[in-house]
């Protein structure tokens, strides 16, 4: 895990522990033995809700496979909540950001899930360009060497 916190103990200067061990508020909208969901304090529109498991883990290599699928799960069962809420929403984004590069803010896994609707401010910008086969090929070749079930 090289230099990462160990999984699984909640971390003492962690916002996200604080507030699954009752210790931060937060306004809670479903809760079980393994994952918190609640309000983003800062949302990218009204109704962005967090999926927190609530066991500490940094990023998703952190993170059990168990654990993330039901991350996942209750993600979707979310997104659906929000269409039905009556909260505008128009789409939904599911984003999990893993790691400083991929601008993961809390060092704890979290899944984003929010309402989208034409308008509201939320853009992913990139430098999209199509990649020879040649390359695409190659980093396949880079992916499937490291896949392990």
């Amino acid at each position: 895990m090289s230099e990462r916190e160990e999984p699984g103990d909640p971390v003492g200067d962690c916002i996200f522990c604080a507030i699954v061990n009752g210790q931060a508020e937060a306004s809670v909208v479903h809760e079980d033995d393994v994952v918190l969901v609640f309000m983003d304090l800062a949302p990218v529109t009204p109704g962005h809700l967090l999926v927190v498991p609530r066991v500490h883990a940094v990023g998703l290599e952190d993170l059990d496979e168990a654990t993330g699928r039901h991350v996942w799960t209750i993600g979707h069962q979310m997104a659906k909540a929000l269409r039905r809420s009556g909260l505008r929403c128009e789409g939904i984004n599911v984003f999990l950001a893993d790691g400083e590069a991929a601008f993961q803010e809390v060092p704890h896994v979290h899944l984003h899930v929010f309402p989208r609707f034409p308008g509201d401010g939320f853009t992913i910008d990139a430098r999209w360009a199509v990649r020879s086969r040649e390359l695409l090929n190659a980093e396949a070749t880079a992916v499937q060497g490291a896949f392990t079930t």
